[in-house]
């Protein structure tokens, strides 16, 4: 029986990895033919100004390069589970069925809120590429970006405590944080912080790799719980992120951007919920571990800003820290690879801490 579970999970990943090889010649063609890039290259701060030291480390990729490169993963694993599904419809053999990971219980929910969060990951993107939105550098401002995310947790939430009758975080010791209806904000605010982690996109390859380790690590949480559609589902978005990250290590040949880390973080947190107390572990407790990168990059920011704002000087040459080490004379790769030493380590950490909490 474990062997059966264990091909049902490994195999959607193959498949989604392979969809992602072969449709990207096709995205990354679109791409670059119609320019999918800034027009100016820049970023903006927290306040809206200008980044003027990240924006001459990064001028000349930010203009000719491509973005959008996210509905890789999604795309793929989307095709992944609606190939699968398809096959168990109209070709019932045992093996078919049995590869089928789309269930009601366990993976609709994270699947539609990957789709989701990416739709509107893509308008923004595509506000960017056309220079226009809020933001001087074009798109949505960080405001309108969290409302968004904000406005999906809270349905999501509702979601888990009107529908699936969620209303506690689970404990280590099988003890359990009754919150009532403060569930559904809680769920909100989760969301969020881990959607202010997706800055982490702004090194080749950096994104792509740290994302592939947590949502590796939250397949094996699901698996020891016997939640074997929901670990099918994450490693299939592993395979969808490694067929990104194939394209995407230096030099890359397209950003991940919005379309890509907003639906990633946003069903990154689904999947944590789903892995709690509905799965009768402690996947929530276990996130900022399994996270780690996340949290230094979102926590970087927030002392950056914190500290202009009452110090009126800097802790970090610029923010996110991974820019920091590229000011100070890092190269781009070293700091992307040892981010995913330090996510790989965070994540085993994080599954053992799940298992035997």
């Amino acid at each position: 029986m474990i062997i059966a579970d264990i091909v049902k999970v490994a195999l959607p990943a193959v498949l989604s990895f392979i969809v992602g090889i072969g449709i990207t010649p096709v995205i990354s063609d679109f791409l670059y033919r119609n320019k999918m890039w800034k027009k100016k290259a820049g970023k903006v701060d927290l306040a809206g100004n200008s980044t003027p030291i990240f924006n001459e480390l990064h001028k000349e990729r930010e203009v000719n390069t491509p973005r959008m490169g996210g509905m890789i993963i999604w795309i793929s694993v989307f095709l992944s589970a609606l190939i699968i599904w398809i096959a168990a419809q109209f070709l019932p053999s045992e093996i078919a069925v049995k590869l089928d990971f789309i269930s009601r219980n366990q993976t609709w929910l994270p699947l539609f809120m990957l789709i989701l969060g990416a739709s509107f990951g893509l308008s923004d993107d595509l506000l960017e590429v056309r220079g226009t939105g809020d933001n001087m550098a074009g798109g949505l401002s960080l405001k309108k970006r969290l409302i968004i995310v904000a406005l999906l947790g809270l349905i999501a939430g509702s979601w888990f405590y009107f529908k699936l009758d969620v209303s506690v975080i689970g404990l280590p010791g099988d003890l359990f944080l009754p919150l009532g209806y403060l569930f559904i904000p809680f769920f909100a605010l989760i969301l969020m912080a881990l959607y202010s982690g997706g800055v982490i996109d702004g090194l080749d390859g950096l994104a792509g790799g740290v994302f592939a380790t947590m949502f590796a690590a939250y397949a094996g949480i699901a698996f020891y719980q016997q939640q074997i559609d929901l670990a099918a589902f994450c490693l299939t978005v592993v395979g969808g992120i490694l067929s990104f990250l194939w394209f995407n290590i230096p030099p890359a040949r397209f950003y991940m951007s919005e379309t890509g880390t907003m639906g990633l973080t946003m069903t990154l947190g689904v999947v944590a919920f789903m892995t709690d107390t509905l799965g009768g572990g402690y996947g929530i407790i276990v996130l900022p571990v399994i996270a780690m990168p996340l949290v230094i990059t979102t926590l970087s920011v927030v002392i950056q800003v914190l500290s202009k704002k009452y110090r009126n000087k800097k802790v970090f040459l610029v923010a996110p820290i991974h820019h920091h080490f590229e000011v100070i004379g890092w190269p781009s790769y070293k700091v992307t690879m040892r981010y995913w030493i330090i996510g790989v380590i965070f994540a085993i950490l994080g599954v053992v801490l799940a298992l035997v909490g």
